[in-house]
């Protein structure tokens, strides 16, 4: 254990440092310097006098430019900088720093169900309900609260039943060109690896998006799919839906786990309810866990498009090659025009949860997001919900909200999620456990049966990135491979599917 420290410098250049704990007005931080103003946990403290215009750094970086005087001394608040020019897409270079020197991993394989699909296996054994409209909803949640309670007993290989309702299906302009992203995001859903390559499917029968969008035409019958509005009455529904699960059921449990390599484990890192100390131990932490993770050959997703933008020039460096390096600008221009189109821009993205938690804007908030991918070489990009065609650290892009980064990751098929948080959050997902990891102290200490690995002691110099990022290296091994399940998963925290859609609603 190290010696427990009172702030946080990332790199020499910075001109602010962050508290580890409450700083109260006069207190001398460090030879030199006194606080002028009370400073809140994870907020910023002024190392040297800043004058209007002047910058603002941090993670040797411009946060922004000083609004009026900034003092020695001075809390440095989200109101008191303007925010930079994003980087420019047209001047990135790329595959200038391609790192390939990576910390080992301890083991290189674990105890997964492997994909009958083929790619990447499951992490878990579940009956997968795919639904085509959200008009079906109400039925099946009936049917599947009977399932559970009737036939889930029957099979005890088989870990849940999980109906994949969501919002889309009907009411939208389907062949819109951005329609394209809730169609892929649902057809990639169907066969998630988690759900054994079992399909079944419930459809209305008059929604725009029909079953011939969401299945080829192979897996079209009776089989795998049942129209509602050719049923007999609710009692005909309901016995249906359960006879089909019956049969589903029954099939997937006959899986077992065996021993599998790392290459078949797809692993997403998510983050949300950040704070200034997320991108000092819970990001670089998680960073340190994927690049083991890499090393032994596993595919790690990162995501959220606002919140690498201002750090996208740091990745274009490491996209390992020029064709990578121009879909990541892509994405990003993709996204910038999205904003536009709303007449905002990536400004909107930090909550009042990340300005509390002492992020004074989406610069300092994406700095620290993005410490979360470590620093292998990205080898793909892709668009949203999309399946990768590579192994190793992919950049698969999605908007920044946590409900929906998370359908979009499932859909491109993780096994499992890692989610960084500084204020804290019950968030889950019902296709796929999801690991919470705090970035400081009092986050465990208040929520000690929801977060599963605490980074605090990296924030306050008591454990290092290395320690913590082992830990949680091994806490995705064991919960992939069934020896475990994250709290999230225990209690069945499980958010509703939110399907990104950034097409028309008629």
């Amino acid at each position: 254990m190290g010696e427990r420290r009172r702030y946080v410098k990332i790199k020499d250049e910075d001109n602010v440092v962050v508290v580890v704990d409450d700083v109260p007005k006069g207190t001398e931080l460090m030879d030199g310097l006194v606080t002028n103003q009370d400073i809140p946990q994870a907020h910023k403290v002024a190392l040297e006098d800043i004058p209007k215009g002047g910058a603002v750094v941090r993670y040797g970086v411009i946060l922004g430019y000083a609004v009026d005087q900034i003092k020695k001394g001075d809390w440095i608040n989200e109101y008191m900088l303007e925010l930079p020019v994003s980087p420019d897409l047209d001047k990135m270079v790329f595959a200038r720093n391609i790192v390939t020197d990576l910390p080992k991993a301890p083991v290189k394989t674990f105890m997964g169900y492997r994909n009958p699909r083929g790619g990447y296996a499951g992490t878990r054994n579940i009956l997968g309900i795919s639904t085509t409209v959200q008009c079906v909803t109400g039925v099946l949640n009936v049917a599947v609260e009977k399932m559970k309670k009737e036939l889930l007993p029957k099979y005890p290989n088989v870990d849940d039943i999980v109906a994949v309702n969501h919002a889309y299906g009907c009411g939208v302009a389907i062949h819109a060109p951005e329609a394209k992203v809730p169609i892929r995001a649902l057809r990639n859903m169907a066969w998630h690896p988690n759900f054994g390559g079992e399909l079944m499917v419930v459809s209305l029968g008059c929604e725009k998006f029909t079953v011939d969008q969401l299945l080829d035409e192979a897996y079209i019958n009776p089989e795998n799919v049942i129209v509602l509005q050719d049923m007999e009455g609710f009692d005909n529904m309901i016995s249906a839906l359960m006879e089909m699960a019956d049969q589903k059921l029954a099939k997937l449990n006959g899986r077992r786990r065996e021993e599998l390599p790392l290459s078949q484990l797809m692993i997403g890192m998510q983050c949300g309810g950040s704070d200034a100390f997320s991108g000092v131990s819970a990001n670089p932490a998680a960073g340190y866990a994927a690049d083991m993770l890499v090393q032994a050959g596993a595919t790690v997703l990162f995501s959220e498009v606002t919140e690498v933008r201002d750090g996208v020039h740091l990745l274009a460096e490491r996209c390992m090659n020029e064709q990578v390096g121009k879909r990541l600008a892509e994405e990003m221009r993709w996204y910038d025009n999205y904003l536009n189109r709303g007449e905002v821009d990536r400004s909107a993205n930090p909550s009042p949860g990340n300005k509390k938690g002492g992020l004074a804007n989406i610069v300092e908030k994406a700095m620290g997001s993005i410490a979360k991918s470590g620093s292998s070489p990205v080898v793909e990009v892709l668009s949203p919900a999309e399946r990768p065609t590579k192994h190793g650290l992919i950049y698969a892009a999605t908007p920044a909200s946590d409900i929906v980064c998370g359908p979009c990751q499932l859909a491109s098929g993780i096994g499992v999620q890692v989610f960084m948080t500084g204020r804290g959050t019950p968030y889950g997902l019902a296709a796929a456990p999801v690991i919470k990891v705090c970035s400081r102290n009092e986050m465990k200490q208040k929520w000690p049966d929801l977060i599963d690995v605490n980074a605090g002691p990296a924030a306050t110099g008591e454990a290092s990135i290395e320690e913590i990022g082992m830990e949680l290296f091994q806490e995705i091994i064991d919960i992939a491979g069934g020896k475990k399940q994250s709290f999230a998963e225990k209690y069945r925290l499980y958010n509703d599917f939110c399907v990104f859609n950034p097409a028309p609603i008629t």
